[in-house]
């Protein structure tokens, strides 16, 4: 689990509960069951409408990613491709059968069975891009679901709040109450922001991000796998491989090679 995101989310919460109560606010003041049923069963209630349940479906998965921790590191994958390009071109590409089959990443493993198999580059490379593709899609509707309840929650909060003050108007028979009968009819406002911008859309922003990690290491494994298959240099591949990280003359575990290094 990314302790990062639930840390974060846990602070700003935590923020606003004691930034209230050191402005003098009470906390149960900030407890009200009714503008709760209202935002968060009002903003399920419009999300559930805005997407078929074949995507709803998809909200469990999504969150296991929003807060699963990234393990996967590129430079160990650059490491693991030029190894498996080195045994290939010494013994062959079927010698890469026993070790594709213990690969964890499916993706990967796939890969290397097509180039076991003798597919065609031209079709593996369209099999591998077309997976990438959905997994790319897939993220997105699941990153715009959570979008669509962090446009709905602000507006349920307003309705909340509008329904809090015509119980308010409809009630002056007690001046004095009305003071806080106000303040309870605005929980639900904050309800809303607060629920939008410190859960629905930083959990959109995740997701997000984490599909670009995603889709980043499958590009870098697509195109360490076509290397392979066309029997490239693996010092060549190495350096093929270490263009896709970002500022890699500044990462200590980028290797530096002769691109004229000759082949084996």
């Amino acid at each position: 689990m990314d302790i990062t995101t639930v840390v974060s989310i846990i602070a700003g919460i935590l923020a606003l509960f004691f930034g209230f109560i050191w402005e003098g606010g009470h906390p149960e003041s900030l407890f009200e069951k009714t503008a709760l049923l209202i935002v968060f069963g009002g903003t399920f209630a419009a999300t559930a409408v805005s997407f078929p349940l074949s995507k709803l479906k998809m909200i469990p998965d999504a969150l296991r990613h929003a807060f699963r921790k990234t393990e996967q590191d590129p430079y160990a994958m650059v490491d693991r491709i030029v190894d498996m390009a080195t045994i290939a071109r010494k013994e062959g590409v079927l010698a890469l059968e026993n070790m594709a089959n213990e690969l964890n990443d499916p993706f990967l493993r796939n890969g290397l069975l097509m180039v076991v198999d003798g597919t065609d580059p031209e079709l593996t490379q369209q099999i591998l891009e077309l997976e990438i593709e959905g997994i790319e899609r897939m993220r997105e509707q699941q990153a715009k679901i959570f979008e669509a309840a962090g446009g709905f929650a602000p507006t349920m909060g307003i309705i909340g709040t509008v329904m809090g003050l015509i119980h308010v108007l409809s009630n002056l028979a007690d001046p004095g109450s009305l003071g806080p009968s106000i303040a309870v009819a605005f929980t639900a406002t904050l309800y809303g922001v607060a629920s939008a911008n410190l859960i629905y859309l930083p959990i959109a922003s995740k997701i997000k991000t984490s599909n670009q990690e995603i889709v980043h290491m499958m590009e870098l494994m697509l195109e360490g796998i076509l290397a392979l298959q066309a029997g490239e240099n693996p010092q060549l591949i190495r350096k093929k491989l270490n263009s896709f990280m970002l500022l890699e003359s500044e990462n200590p575990r980028a290797k530096k090679v002769d691109v004229d290094a000759p082949k084996e």
